[in-house]
């Protein structure tokens, strides 16, 4: 009786083993890149290449840092292989705390030094801007705004807006002005925003969204939020601002490898992917982001940023920032 149910435990630890060697290979990756846009991406890899990713998206409601958190909370036991940040600032705070792989990737030899790390611990691609939204039926052309200082120019009092400060891409680009201009200066900035009644809203979506039905005169957003916007046939202009001074700010997407990832081979495999330049082709035809490379070919009204006088930042340097600053701004914005 013993030797029969020795022979079926070997049986099925044979079937274990065997099924445990077999496993095919995936690759994790965490993005806060919408979703709309990233998961062709992934699905093209797959496509591509046979190797399935298990994709975690951010939300509008967390704001670039949903997935970070999740990050931060996995360092000793890292789950992600590979963060497709929609920002070039959170992937620092990732590097701060040792937490990310560098891996110089053979597809990004033609990306612009100034996207990349040298040493590959970080590498930009497939770029936003932020940029003015306007309603061109509440905004004669002889008063076109040009710069984000006319966002607090009292003419246009109560009638513009930004997203949150505390959260996304509108937190990185104060962060910039902090950096370009100065602690005082910024916050005399926002100060004056505040006492032009600006509208504080709750995304850059929502900005687009006040822009189109014309309850704001303009407001700040990103380039893809403003894209869509040209797209419906609403009266709107989209404005790169200070193109005649400090610059417009630019924020590629960027790439990073997770340190201890459970799946290295297949994250580099995937990073080269993301990196090359048919994937900044698809994401300037289907997310209006602008390519890093001069010889990528864009649809029209999709610039690249090589066509974009761009606000100098050090975007580590940004993450110090955009930490530091954080108590004085939910002070501004009323939450403390």
């Amino acid at each position: 009786m013993l030797r029969p149910c020795l022979r079926r435990i070997a049986a099925l630890a044979l079937g274990v083993l065997a099924a445990c060697g077999s496993r095919q290979e995936e690759v994790v990756a965490y993005t806060s890149v919408d979703q709309v846009f990233s998961e062709p991406v992934f699905r093209a890899f797959e496509r591509e290449t046979g190797t399935p990713v298990r994709a975690v998206f951010d939300t509008e409601e967390t704001k670039s840092t949903g997935v970070l958190n999740r990050l931060l909370a996995e360092a000793t036991h890292p789950q992600a292989d590979l963060f497709w940040s929609g920002d070039p600032v959170r992937p620092f705070l990732l590097i701060r705390r040792g937490l990310i792989e560098p891996y110089a990737s053979p597809s990004a030899r033609d990306i612009p030094a100034a996207f990349r790390a040298e040493d590959g611990a970080w590498t930009g691609f497939a770029a936003r801007a932020r940029v003015l939204l306007v309603n061109t039926e509440r905004v004669p052309s002889e008063k076109m705004p040009g710069s984000l200082r006319d966002l607090a120019d009292p003419q246009w009092r109560g009638q513009t807006a930004i997203a949150n400060p505390l959260y996304g891409t509108t937190s990185i680009h104060v962060a910039a002005l902090f950096s370009a201009w100065g602690d005082d200066a910024a916050r005399a900035f926002l100060d004056s925003l505040r006492s032009n009644d600006v509208k504080i809203a709750s995304s850059n979506g929502e900005v687009k969204r006040l822009v189109v039905s014309g309850e704001i005169a303009f407001g700040l957003t990103d380039t893809d939020d403003a894209h869509e916007a040209t797209l419906t046939g609403a009266p709107v202009a989209v404005v790169y601002p200070d193109q005649q001074g400090d610059g417009t700010l630019v924020m590629p997407t960027v790439a990073v490898l997770i340190r201890g990832g459970p799946n290295a081979a297949a994250a580099r495999k995937l990073a080269d992917f993301l990196l090359s330049p048919e994937v900044e082709r698809e994401m300037a035809e289907t997310a209006a982001h602008m390519p890093l490379r001069a010889a990528v070919a864009v649809p029209p009204n999709v610039s690249r940023v090589g066509d974009v006088r761009s606000m100098p930042v050090d975007y580590a340097r940004l993450a110090e920032i955009t930490e530091r600053i954080q108590p004085w701004l939910r002070e501004w914005v009323g939450l403390e």
